[in-house]
């Protein structure tokens, strides 16, 4: 059995992209070990590199877009990290993510608003999760490549000063960036 949180409402929260995301997740974590149950938590307290012990860590950077809730303004950004803690015990798997945010660059202490990912590039995100998943807790031996995320085009130059994830340091200029 596969069960999602959905966390309190919050700027930028969109419910529907967590059902899909949960939708995604159970139906590729349905491949992972016959009699096993995962489930999907969004966490915005996960710390990048202070996984909890025995808790394994996954971090990558997709695309998607930002909407300021104060201007409307929107944007694209190839540079969206997302950070994924996942602990298996006893056949119960559980995986957090927190998709890092952004700001508005035109607007004022604008708030940090979640990022829309497209489906397709949410399906990448979770088969690249589920084969770390195999790797880190299942002990496989597979090859270490990830599929790489839809890019779009982008007319700016990314703005660490807007980025949740620079702000914490764990952003950064490659865009491969994984582990």
């Amino acid at each position: 059995m596969i069960r999602s949180y959905e966390p309190p409402s919050t700027t930028g929260t969109d419910t529907m992209t967590q059902v899909e995301w949960t939708q995604i997740f159970q139906s590729k974590a349905n491949t992972l070990q016959p009699g096993d149950s995962w489930h999907l938590e969004f966490d915005e307290n996960i710390v990048p590199d202070s996984p909890n012990p025995g808790w394994k860590q996954y971090i990558r950077n997709t695309t998607a877009r930002f909407k300021c809730t104060k201007c409307t303004r929107s944007w694209p950004s190839n540079k969206v990290m997302v950070v994924f803690h996942m602990h298996l015990t006893n056949g119960q798997g559980i995986v957090k993510a927190r998709p890092f945010r952004q700001n508005c660059k035109v607007c004022h202490e604008a708030p940090m608003v979640k990022p829309k990912i497209t489906s397709e590039n949410i399906n990448i995100l979770l088969e690249n999760l589920m084969k770390k998943i195999r790797i880190k807790c299942y002990n496989e031996n597979l090859e270490r490549g990830d599929r790489p995320f839809r890019r779009v085009e982008v007319k700016s130059p990314h703005e660490p000063s807007h980025c949740e994830a620079c702000i914490l340091g764990i952003c950064t200029k490659d865009s491969t960036f994984m582990y």
